[in-house]
């Protein structure tokens, strides 16, 4: 998995994920992603919530959009804590 080779939603390797291992990566990505105040799932449109902030339902995605969100958190906080290389274009 990596931020500069996103994983298309038609990859055949995704049709053999299970129902645990995506709750695994969703677990994932609620940690992951926290610190930087992304939290899953949202609220639908309009809601009011967080301090006043409006926030948005992103509604089903495909295993794909999540294991690629994953992979440039990821990368973001590798770069960030000085190891690897910079991202480019983000």
């Amino acid at each position: 998995m990596s931020a500069r080779h996103p994983i298309h939603p038609a990859d055949p390797a995704l049709l053999h994920l299970t129902g645990p291992q995506l709750t695994e990566l969703i677990v994932e990505l609620r940690s992951e992603s926290r610190e930087f105040g992304l939290l899953w799932p949202s609220a639908h449109p309009g809601e009011v919530n967080l301090s006043g902030r409006r926030l948005v339902n992103l509604g089903n995605i495909p295993a794909s959009t999540l294991i690629n969100l994953l992979a440039l958190l990821r990368e973001y906080k590798r770069n960030r804590d000085g190891g690897g290389h910079r991202c480019s274009g983000l």
